[in-house]
This record gives C-alpha cells, structure tokens and sequence, in this order.
C-alpha cells in the first residue's frame, strides 16, 4: 500500500514523453529531494504514430525495448512510490489499452495518461520548486514532442495553464519532412506556431510575468548552441533565436546540423523545436528567458511526495469542484461517512475493496461530488454531474481516475447501466460496480436529508449478492428508505447483483 515504505525511501517518476522517455529515481531529503539515478532514452514515440492515430510496430518495440530496461530500475521500487505518465502521443492513440498493458508489465507499475493541463500544472510544479518569492511571477514554457506547455503562476501556484497542439516532432515531420531546411520552411513554421500560440497572446500579457523559464531538453538544447556561438551566456533572447535561424537555413539540412551544444540524438527534431520557440516568443513579446534543468519528471516526483504525506493536490481539487458548484457539503460528508462504513463492515466477500487505497479514496470523493450535477438542473443530474466530473480540469487526476470519478457519479442513482464502465480496463469494472452499489445504498440510506444517526443497518457482500438486515421497526418509520431499497432491488437485479433486505 501506498506510504507502506519508510518516508525517506526512494521514489521514481517516468515520463513517457512523444520524443523521450525520461526516469529519475530519487531520495526525499526535508522539502528537497537528491537523484540517485537517472535514465533517459530518445524512443520518438510520436514520430511511430500514423494518421489513422495507431502506433508503428517499429515505435511500439522501441518503446518496450526502453521500458525494460526501465523495470529492471524500478524493481527496488515498492509499489506506491513510482508515479509513471504519459503525454501527449498517448493522449492521442486512439487504442492506447494494448500499449498501456504492455507498458505496465515491462514497469512493474501502473501507467497514467494525464492530460495536458495536468501536464503543464506538474511541469510548473518541478520548474519553480524551491525559487522562492523572488521575481514571484513566473512564465514557464515547456516544448514536448508533441505538444508545448504555457504556464503563468504565482510562486508555487500556477494560475494560467495550457496546452498547445504543437512540439518539436510534430513540426519537424510537418515542415522539414525529407531533411531539408529552407528559409521558406522554416519561415512557414515559426508563423504556424505563432498562430496557433496567438490565443493565449492577450490573456498571459495582461497577466505579465517577471521571469519567463524554459524547460525540456528542445530549451536546454537551443540555449547550448546560442552559448556555444557566443552570442548569449545561458539565457535565449529573440537576437539569439533569429542567429539560429538563420544559422541553420545557411547549414540547409538536418544532417549538416552540426553545433556545439547540439547532441546528435536531438538533431532530427531541432528544426521543429527552434520554430516553436521562435513562434512562442514572437506571439507572447518575450524578451529574455533563463532555463531550468527540472521538468515534467521532477513535476512528477514532488506531486508523489505530497500524495505520500497527506498533502494531495486531488483533496483541493475535489474540495473546490464542490464549492464551485454548490455542492451541499454537510449532506455530502453525510453521505461519505455511511458509504464509508458500509465499505469497511461489506464483509469478506468484498473486503479487497477496503483494502484498497485507490478504491477507498474513489468512493470518498465520489460522495463528496455525487450531487454536483443539481447545479445544471434536477432532471437526470447524475447524468451532469458524470459530464462536468469527466471533462473537467482536475489537478492531480490522471485521465483514467477522472473517467472513474465520473462513471461513480453517474451510476449513484438512476438505471445501473453497465455501459457507463465501456471506457474503464477490464480490471476495473468489477470493483467500480461494487463501489456504485455501495455509493448507492449510502445515498439511499441518508435519503431524508437528517444529520440523525442511521440505527444498526448491516450490509454484507459476497460476488454478486447484497444483504441488508434492517431495524423492523425503524423501517417501518421511514418510507421514503424502504421505497429507495424496493427499487434498487430492481435496478441492481437488470446489472446482475441480487439486493436482499432483512428485517429484524
């Protein structure tokens, strides 16, 4: 379980990114951490993506081949304390089930697709951590393969956070396809990205920034070949960018690219990336930007960290999706303590769930957000409160539990529709069903709305049956209870559970 480890024991985080994929295991140190170890493999994973959204098999077994190596790492890593993610090529497979699946046995551990606000709200999180209030407004910019990160914070808080369809890869394959540079071509891709960038001109302006940051190895590597040359000391100015323009048209292809600072593994995909950071910095007028040796992975490990000592950014989050949305928090917290007590006391049969973090903390913050959808409307508010819940920016969530917050808020009441699981693993379609029943039966049972304490109710579990004993009497007081349990009865039997009520 997670925490199970000694708090200073070494964590792991593995960013499978479009262009590399990077693992650091480090050793928690007071707020700091030390690396102990650090791998990275350039796999251009979004380079093995077609058009039709599906992943080469040439890519896959360079993926694997990395990953492998990678498990071999994090053996010594107890489960919990390794976080591994994926970005914007994996946002973008359209079956990533087959992939994941593979991915997770050569890891030995699970495997996120986050989003990419959640994306750049980690990248901010390991670029400014430690800075301290000094020049307390930061930009943070972080070019991937497949997509650029833009973040505006405050200190350790972002404030504005997106991301933008655009990276190195992509626009090397898109503009420089065949190994050729022109200043036709190049022009043409630096005023696609300040295109594609100009939405966010006005806003991230108006904000204002005293220190703009650049992360990832596209920066790092534009700021080497500047320094190289002479014609900055470490930081990237438009002079410096508009000499590497022109620099590498004169050189006229990727193989003549050769630059101090430039490894030959970055080669390929550096056209692309300086016209991104080009167009980044025309779009937003930025004059100067230093550069940072943390990122995304760094982002990862502190996010870990605070998961580990009780400091979830997921419990914000939640706590302010319900304040947003009117959420009635003495009836929610109702409605967590009994659902709560059901899972603890179901039983044998269905014990693996209370034993279960992830399972335990799903079902909390399901109670906790299961009437969100009444800020809409009353009519199928279930059915709203899935929608916001699912396409939400939920800081902290991995695609995967926002998708399974949001089947547990549909499936709280109404018809139990077994479809609402399509999209979840296998694995976890199960569980999930037997964590709607017990959301369920808490909703049912807290139905009056009372802070009245329930009188002795047991609810035992075993495979597909329920049994709820019940106080005759204090049955017979409350209608509105039996009436719920009568219905559910049917509505759990078209799912496949069998619901008994006993009176005692």
């Amino acid at each position: 379980m997670i925490g199970a480890a000694e708090p200073d024991a070494d964590v792991a985080a593995v960013d499978l990114g479009s262009n590399s994929f990077h693992m650091i295991v480090a050793r928690p140190r007071g707020h700091e951490i030390t690396v102990v170890d650090k791998l990275r493999e350039p796999v251009r994973l979004g380079a093995g993506l077609g058009a039709d959204k599906q992943l080469s098999p040439e890519a896959h077994q360079r993926a694997m081949d990395c990953l492998e190596q990678f498990g071999q790492r994090l053996r010594a890593i107890p489960p919990g304390r390794a976080r591994v993610v994926g970005t914007n090529t994996l946002r973008r497979m359209r079956n990533p089930k087959q992939f994941l699946a593979a991915a997770e046995r050569a890891l030995g551990h699970p495997v996120e697709v986050i989003s990419g606000v959640e994306e750049a709200r980690l990248i901010y999180g390991g670029v400014v951590h430690g800075l301290g209030a000094d020049k307390a407004r930061r930009l943070v910019i972080d070019i991937g393969g497949g997509s650029t990160e833009v973040i505006i914070g405050e200190r350790d808080s972002p404030r504005l956070l997106e991301s933008v369809r655009m990276g190195c890869v992509s626009y090397t394959d898109r503009f420089f396809s065949g190994g050729e540079i022109t200043r036709k071509r190049f022009m043409a891709a630096r005023m696609a990205a300040r295109l594609e960038a100009d939405y966010l001109a006005s806003e991230y302006t108006e904000c204002g920034w005293d220190l703009c940051i650049g992360a990832s190895g596209t920066v790092r590597a534009i700021a080497k070949v500047i320094a190289g040359r002479g014609w900055a000391d470490g930081e990237i100015t438009p002079d410096g960018l508009s000499r590497l323009g022109d620099l590498i048209v004169e050189l006229g292809s990727i193989e003549a690219l050769e630059l101090d600072g430039l490894r030959d593994d970055r080669k390929p995909i550096f056209p692309g990336g300086l016209a991104v950071l080009t167009g980044l910095f025309d779009a937003l007028a930025i004059e100067r930007m230093t550069v940072s040796d943390r990122a995304l992975r760094e982002g990862v490990i502190y996010d870990l960290l605070g998961r580990l000592s009780d400091h979830d950014v997921r419990h914000d989050t939640v706590a302010g999706l319900a304040r947003r949305f009117g959420v009635d928090e003495s009836h929610a917290d109702h409605v967590r303590a009994t659902a709560l007590a059901i899972l603890q006391g179901a039983g044998d049969g269905w014990s693996e769930l209370a034993a279960d973090t992830t399972c335990r903390q799903l079902l909390i913050w399901a109670a906790q957000l299961h009437e969100i959808g009444l800020f809409v409307a009353h009519g199928s508010y279930h059915k709203h409160g899935e929608y916001l819940v699912r396409n939400g920016d939920l800081h902290g969530f991995s695609q995967l539990d926002q998708r399974m917050l949001a089947a547990l808020v549909r499936l709280h009441r109404g018809k139990f529709r077994q479809s609402v699981l399509d999209d979840v693993p296998d694995t976890w379609r199960e569980p999930l069903s037997r964590l709607a029943i017990i959301l369920r039966l808490a909703v049912i049972l807290r139905r009056g709305r009372s802070a009245d304490a329930i009188p002795p109710v047991t609810i035992k579990a075993s495979g597909d049956q329920v049994t709820v004993d019940f106080d005759a009497a204090w049955l017979d007081d409350h209608a509105l209870t039996r009436a719920g349990l009568d219905r559910e009865q049917g509505s759990l039997k078209q799912a496949g559970y069998k619901l008994r009520v006993r009176e005692r």
